[in-house]
Parts: C-alpha cells; sequence; structure tokens
C-alpha cells in the first residue's frame, strides 16, 4: 500500500528500543483525511492506485540513491506513524537524507541509532501512484511492547512526490515475506515464529466517518490488535476460512457469492480470488461481475469520467452483501455511497469499481483479481491467522457499531 493520504485509513506508533510483551496488544488507530471530505478525484486516484499495486496499471518510476556510511552514536528511541497494510510486506520509514520529502514529514535520523546496520545494498518498492527507494538495513524495531532485535526495513531517500501525506512516516506491511522487496521476514511473522504473539493472529476493527460532514483531518480510527483478537468488538463466532493454495502471499479469500438488493449475482469462480487489504479504500473487481453488481441496481450507469467506476440514483441505498464461506456479510449503504458525481447531481458514484477495466485477467500464481478494502471491512471484525493460514470475519459488537442484516447466503 503506498504512503499516500488516499490509502491512510490507519496509522500506529512504531518506536526504536522498547520492552518485549507476550500478551496480546490492542492499539488505537487514527484515520486520517477522513472519507467525508474526499472529493471524487481521491477515489479515482485510489483506484489507479490499487490497480498499480496488484499489476494492472504502469508504475511511476523512480531513481534511488546509492549506498553511504552513517556515523553511529548512542541510541535514542524515535516513533513514528506507519499505515497498517495487510496488502503488502515491507516495512519502510523515511529517511532524514530524503530529498523529496515535505517538511511535514517525520523522518528517521540514522545518525541517532547506535544499533543501525546499513548494508550496501538499495532496492525500490513500487506501488500504483508511485515509488519508494532507500537503503536496506536493521535496527532493533518495537510496536507497543513487542520487539524485533534486527528488523530489516528501508530506509528511504527518494519517493514519488505526493505519496506521504502529514504525521505519517511509512508502512508496516502485515503480508507474507513471499511478495516482501526487501526479501525480510515481516516484522509480524518474526514476532510469531520467536513465541512473542500469545496466538499468530492479528485483529481489525475500522471505525466509519464517511459522510460526516464535522469530521476533522485525523479522526479515531478503531482497534489494531497484535497477539489475537478483542473479544469486545464482536460477538458470536469468528468464521475462519482457509487461504487458498500452498505458499501464503497476500491475504487471499475466494470470494463465493454476493448479494443485491435482496437477489443473488453470479461469481465468475475462475478471477474470485480476492486479496483482503486493510491498507486500501475501495473494492475492486474483474469487469463481468462489477458490470452484474450495477446492473441489479436499478438507474446505475458508467462514470465517463472516472474510468472503471459506476454510479446510481443517490435516493437507492444499495444493499450488498459478500460471502467467502458459509456467512454472507452486509455492507451498510453508507459505505457504497462516494457522493455525487457533481454538486446538484442526482446520480452518486459507487465503492466498487472495475479493477481490471475489461482485461478479466484470470487469476494465476495467486494474484488476485478481487481487492477487498475498507468498504467492505468497516462492516466486520477482521482477524489474520498466519498457522494454518486463514482469514476471519466476524460480526460487530454493539460496542463497536453493530453488524446490521447478517443473513445466511
Amino acid at each position: 500500500m503506498p504512503p499516500s493520504s488516499i490509502l491512510l485509513p490507519l496509522s500506529l506508533s512504531l518506536c526504536f528500543l522498547l520492552p518485549a510483551l507476550a500478551e496480546p496488544l490492542h492499539f488505537d488507530l487514527a484515520r486520517r483525511a477522513p472519507a467525508g471530505v474526499h472529493d471524487l478525484n481521491y477515489y479515482a486516484a485510489a483506484a489507479e492506485h490499487l490497480r498499480g499495486k496488484y499489476g494492472l496499471a504502469k508504475s511511476v518510476a523512480i531513481k534511488g540513491r546509492a549506498a553511504a556510511d552513517i556515523n553511529m552514536v548512542n541510541q535514542v528511541p524515535q516513533p513514528f506513524s506507519v499505515i497498517l497494510d495487510t496488502g503488502s510486506s515491507d516495512l519502510w520509514v523515511a529517511d532524514s537524507s530524503c530529498t523529496t520529502c515535505t517538511r511535514a514529514t517525520p523522518v528517521f535520523n540514522a545518525a541517532s541509532s547506535s544499533s543501525l546496520q546499513l548494508s550496501q545494498f538499495g532496492t525500490n518498492i513500487k506501488y500504483g501512484s508511485g515509488e519508494v527507494a532507500g537503503q536496506i538495513g536493521q535496527d532493533v524495531v518495537s510496536m507497543g511492547g513487542f520487539t524485533v532485535q534486527n528488523q530489516t526495513f528501508l530506509a528511504v531517500d527518494t519517493l514519488t512526490d505526493g505519496l506521504l501525506d502529514g504525521r505519517v512516516s511509512g508502512i508496516l506491511g502485515l503480508a507474507f515475506s513471499t511478495i516482501a522487496s526487501t526479501r525480510s521476514i515481516p516484522f509480524w511473522q518474526t514476532l510469531a515464529a520467536s513465541g512473542q504473539l500469545t496466538t499468530p493472529e492479528m485483529g481489525f476493527w475500522m471505525t466509519r466517518v464517511r459522510g460526516d460532514p464535522t469530521a476533522r483531518e485525523e479522526e479515531y480510527g478503531g482497534v489494531f490488535t497484535l497477539g489475537g483478537t478483542n473479544t469486545s468488538l464482536y460477538d458470536g463466532d469468528i468464521e475462519f476460512l482457509d487461504m487458498p493454495g500452498r505458499t501464503p502471499t497476500f491475504w487471499l479469500l475466494n470470494l463465493k457469492s454476493i448479494t443485491v438488493q435482496g437477489n443473488n449475482v453470479p461469481v465468475t469462480q475462475a478471477s474470485a480470488l480476492s486479496a483482503i487489504d486493510t491498507g486500501t479504500t475501495l473494492i475492486g473487481g474483474p469487469t463481468k461481475d462489477v458490470q452484474a453488481i450495477y446492473a441489479a441496481i436499478p438507474g446505475s450507469q458508467p462514470v465517463t469520467s472516472m474510468r472503471g467506476f459506476y454510479s446510481f440514483p443517490c435516493t437507492t441505498k444499495p444493499a450488498l452483501s459478500l460471502s467467502f464461506g458459509g456467512q454472507s456479510w452486509p455492507i451498510n449503504p453508507t459505505d457504497m455511497n462516494l457522493g455525487r458525481l457533481a454538486t446538484g447531481s442526482s446520480q452518486c458514484v459507487g465503492g466498487i469499481f472495475d479493477l481490471s477495466l475489461g482485461s478479466n485477467i484470470v487469476s494465476g500464481g495467486g494474484n488476485p483479481n478481487w481487492v477487498v478494502g475498507a468498504t467492505f471491512l468497516k462492516n466486520v471484525y477482521s482477524v489474520y491467522r498466519a498457522s494454518p493460514p486463514q482469514v476471519g470475519f466476524a460480526r460487530l459488537s454493539s460496542a463497536a457499531g453493530g453488524s446490521e442484516g447478517l443473513t445466511a447466503p
């Protein structure tokens, strides 16, 4: 997931050199640039990023900087806010040598770390809306009370203009090592392998701010639990579903069925592989299935000014549910409505867009055709289990806002 305000639903504090704990930790999340104040250009840019992230669009290339010697001094802990992204696997933070960062960007000062080990190698990490480049290093990295002594990360010295926003310094990838550009073991996987986590699980609850005109630039975003789940945020059992494939990459599930306005919409099973991605806003899918979804919403039509998007009458409250297994999970109509096409327009833009733009690429080698972001994830408590590799969903508790209209498929 790229470090842009478009894709900053979550942030937390990442610090160097803090004591380790064994129990699950619950982190309050912050949500930047709430959806209630976004215009349609925001969502168009989010869609372009998503296409690029999953290999369906060209990236913007940048040239990385060469390796350099760094003097070592006594350790000073340095806190950072980072994006929590189940759709990527690398950890990176902006470095003090960054030539393209804004003045507002909090940066990592390599000269202040006596435990930092910088290699002579650099790499680029590509996102749909650009790239970051820098030098690969290792340091003691902590989040809350969990610590990894020699965590590999990228000290970013160059990035595409506009990728970082506000007080955010980088990304903490929460997918698997097999897709890490730095060829490293992600922070969470090292914690699980070293026995620091009570259970090899991560849980997310995301708040909803879309449609709130009083929402500020930064709002309370929910809770992230590392090493378990937060039982106060969901009711009943968690529906855990096995991930397809032998080697985990992204957090993947097969989309089984879609219900729109009470009617079943067939899902093309050859292209049903879905990435469950906390680091993105929308839901993207293949052409045929997205067309079928909007065909089931009366008055829907393509948006000519936004590639792959559709609109529907603003008076309509789309009733959609997704099923990845035995249960059907409804999406709140508020999450499906991105706002009016223009001031005074009677048409509103939908939160599901055409990710493939007519290509209908059939998944191969674990590449997803669906990307399921916060438009869906705000409606469930989601859990990511490493062993066995599974993704789970549960009904939100009343304390978390509740889940509406849960039905069997």
